[in-house]
Order: C-alpha cells, then structure tokens, then sequence
C-alpha cells in the first residue's frame, strides 16, 4: 500500500482573524513536500481551489515546483477540478511535469465538490454532470491517442491535432476522485482507472458497499485485476500525544469546518463530532502513532487498499506542525504500517 500526503493549501489564520500571505504557505508547501520526499513517503497531491482560505489554485505550478526539489515522490493533484478545465491544456501541464520529474506525476480528476471554479471559468452549473463525462472522455483519449481528432458540445473540435508535449512513456497517470455516489463510482470501474474515495465524516464502513461495488464493475468489464488501484483520502493530523494534538487541532479544524459550512448552510461544527470522528468508527485520523498506525491499517484491511493519502493542512496549521506531523508519519507511522502489511 502506498502512502503519502493531500493538501489543499489551507491558509493560517490567525487570534485577530488576519489571515497568512499565500506566498509564504506557498514555499512552506515546497519545504513541507521536500521533508516528505527525503523520508521517503510515497506520493503528494495539492487540491485546486479558488477561495480566499486557500492557497493553492493551480494544483501544476505547485507540483512543477516541488518537482525540481525532489527526486523519488510522486506529485499529482488532490484535485483538479475536470469538469471547469480545458483537458487538452490539463494534459499538456501535467505532461510537462511528468518529463520535469521523470515520470512522477499523477493527475487526479474529480467533477468538483467546490464550485467557484465553474462561473470563473465560464460554465455552467447546469451542465455539472455532462461537462465531466465529456471531458473525462476527450482526457483519456488524448492520453491514449496523437494526433487526436474529436468532436464535443462543451469546446472546439479536434482535426487531427498533436496535443505536445507528450507524458514519459506516452503514459500520463490518471486517477478518478468521488465521494458517496455510485455513479462516480461505476464510471471510475467500468473505464478501468484508478479510484480515490474521500472519506472525510461519518463511519468509515458506511463506505463498504461502494468499494464492493467499484471491484465488481472492474472486474466485469475483464480489466486486469493486478493493475487494480483503490485509495482513500482521510482527514489526518499526527503527535507524540493523542489528547495533545487533538487540544491543538479541534480549535483549527473546527474554524474551517465551519468557514466551508458558511456557504454551504451547514450547522457550526461540534466537539462531539471531532471526538467522534477520531474514535475507532470514526473517519478521522488524529492522534499518536499507535492510533495512526491502528486505524490506517484498519481501513486497509476493510477496503482492500493500495494507497492511504493522509489530508494533513485541513484549517491551516502552522508550518512547525506540519513538519512535525509529516515527520512522524514519514519515519514512525509509515514504517510500522509498511511493516505489519509484510508480515
């Protein structure tokens, strides 16, 4: 099972309600994916979001970066927002960095659970699901295909185009983001791509019969089983001591819960939740070691998992502890788990 770290680039914010300068958490990200790198974790994704608690908009530019101060990890996006972008420019970043880092990059699609992207770039809600399917489809098959000719309702035709430059090995990896939906879920199965469940509330194990049903679709449209990639992406936080670091995180993790749930007519988040939320039928991973190691293991054997991304920068916090946090995960958490996975 691989493991590694999501972020969206969460911004700070600080007692008075000021909040941090994105070009500060921009190179705190590079020096955090350099610590990452160097203890060997196994991949990174940066989320592409367009609000003001965010820092991170163009998930490529970031990963183009951290691709010049690394040399094994892979980078890709957590997510790239698909249905508001141009596939034909999404393909050409992300190839671009693929030669930059010598064939490390990934790009993750997933239709968008924030929509300011979609107004900024001129589309329409109404068209939510069919901009999606239509360019997923125009996605894969540029990774598939050169020159391309295509024809769609969302952008101009393609006549026998060469979309340049090309991934390492003519071969971009692409991975399928969802939530709860089974329709995510069967699009993701039947086209064969590898699939990454955001698992960020609730009871883990609720999730169970999408993952099932992700294996069956797979393996009835005859895909080869041993190429089959099943991820999670959980909202994480590591220290010494579980009381501890659960006493820093809540104030933080709660403030930005309830800066999304502004907007989205969600309640004010509770206490109750988050304690609920790291017990052991909870989605949250906040703890020590022994925790960590215990509830990822746990996810791993209910949903058969080839990779666990730990969602680390949720609420924004300081650069201090977050190398910390990736520092115990990189050189305790990840070894014992690695370790227990051998035996």
């Amino acid at each position: 099972m691989e493991l590694g770290i999501g972020m969206f680039g969460d911004l700070q914010h600080n007692q008075a309600g000021q909040i941090q300068a994105p070009q500060e958490r921009l190179q705190e990200i590079i020096e955090e994916v350099k610590l990452m790198d160097q203890l060997g974790l196994d991949f990174f994704g940066i989320g592409e979001h367009h609000r003001p608690d965010y820092a991170v908009s163009v998930p490529e530019i970031i990963l183009a970066a951290t691709a010049t101060v690394t040399k094994r990890i892979k980078l890709g996006s957590a997510v790239s927002v698909l249905s508001s972008s141009d596939p034909v420019k999404l393909y050409q970043s992300f190839a671009t960095i693929d030669l930059i880092s010598n064939g490390r990059a990934e790009l993750t699609a997933g239709r968008g659970s924030f929509i300011e992207s979609f107004p900024l770039y001129g589309q329409s809600l109404d068209d939510y699901n069919e901009l999606f399917v239509e360019k997923l489809n125009l996605l894969l098959k540029i990774n598939n295909e050169n020159p391309i000719t295509w024809s769609g309702k969302f952008r101009p035709t393609l006549n026998r185009q060469n979309i340049l430059p090309r991934a390492l090995n003519n071969n971009l990896a692409i991975w399928i983001a969802v939530g709860g939906t089974p329709e995510s879920v069967e699009r993701a199965a039947r086209l064969g791509l590898p699939v990454i469940f955001a698992i960020i509330g609730g009871n883990p194990r609720q999730f169970e019969p999408l993952f099932k049903y992700y294996k069956d679709v797979y393996r009835h449209y005859k895909h080869d089983e041993s190429k089959m990639q099943i991820g999670v992406h959980m909202h994480s936080f590591f220290g010494l001591d579980s009381k501890a670091v659960a006493d820093y995180y809540y104030p933080l993790y709660s403030a930005q819960m309830d800066r999304v749930g502004k907007s989205r007519g969600w309640p004010p988040y509770q206490k109750n939740q988050f304690d609920y939320g790291r017990s052991e039928n909870g989605a949250l991973i906040i703890g020590d070691v022994n925790e960590a190691v215990d509830k990822i293991l746990q996810m791993q054997e209910l949903f058969g998992l080839t990779r666990f991304s730990a969602h680390m920068d949720v609420g924004g916090p300081s650069h201090q502890e977050m190398m910390k946090s990736i520092e115990l995960f990189g050189s305790e958490i990840a070894p014992q788990v690695r370790k227990a996975l051998r035996s």
